[in-house]
């Protein structure tokens, strides 16, 4: 069932306790503020989340981490100069890291939207990250096995969906959104427009609407601007 919902509230409302968490983004560009900040309001807890990165200061991500809502990290680059929250909460054991790759993180998640059960890749082969992986000897090159990231809920951001729920993105914020919209068992995206179906060019949908199951239109996502400089 595709369902058009009036507010971020109403979207993730049934996010639950426990819930493995995709959320779309590359840092600011591409990250769905205001359905996390929902989230945030929303009072989920012990949540699983899976994002390329650990939060930026004190918006978004970083303040679902401030507050201990996540107990779980999956991403490719935990730390930078203003991932203070995460770097508490790892520090206090209160928030677990999985350091996954990023182009591994990227290719687990598409695979749990393929139904692939997993693949082999020479990255992180030899290192800590292999460690109670099975490994194998291709033509003489070393492979480490990775299983694939499934998400309860996918908390995505797209430019603008049709009636039908098919996507386009803006740019570069369209990054993990697609491979997530598909590996969720849920998907709920956040958009700036919604047009009737048939207004989209099929050949520039990303994610068709089959990947998706709730949209709210928020014309003026309030953190627009700090997010179009990071593309």
């Amino acid at each position: 069932m595709l369902n058009f919902v009036d507010s971020a509230a109403e979207a993730v409302a049934g996010i639950r306790d426990g819930s493995t968490v995709l959320i779309g983004g590359f840092g600011n560009a591409g990250q769905p503020m205001e359905l996390i900040d929902a989230l945030l309001d929303g009072g989920a807890t012990q949540l699983t989340v899976v994002n390329n990165n650990a939060g930026q200061a004190d918006a978004g991500l970083a303040l679902l981490i401030k507050e201990r809502r996540v107990s779980k990290i999956i991403c490719s680059f935990p730390r930078q100069s203003d991932s203070w929250h995460f770097d508490a909460a790892y520090r206090s054991g209160e928030t677990e890291l999985e350091l996954v790759p990023q182009g591994n993180l990227a290719e687990r998640i598409r695979a749990a939207g393929a139904g692939i059960g997993g693949f082999f890749t020479p990255t992180g082969y030899g290192t800590m990250l292999a460690e109670g992986k099975e490994t194998r000897l291709i033509d003489g090159r070393g492979y480490v096995f990775e299983t694939p990231i499934h998400g309860d809920i996918a908390l995505i951001k797209a430019l603008t969906a049709d009636r039908s729920g098919n996507l386009v993105y803006r740019k570069t914020a369209r990054n993990f959104g697609p491979i997530m919209a598909a590996a969720a068992k849920r998907t709920i995206v956040q958009v700036t427009g919604i047009v009737p179906t048939g207004q989209l060019d099929p050949e520039a949908v990303v994610t068709p609407g089959i990947y998706v199951n709730t949209v709210v239109e928020i014309a003026a996502p309030a953190k627009a601007v700090k997010e179009q400089g990071n593309q």
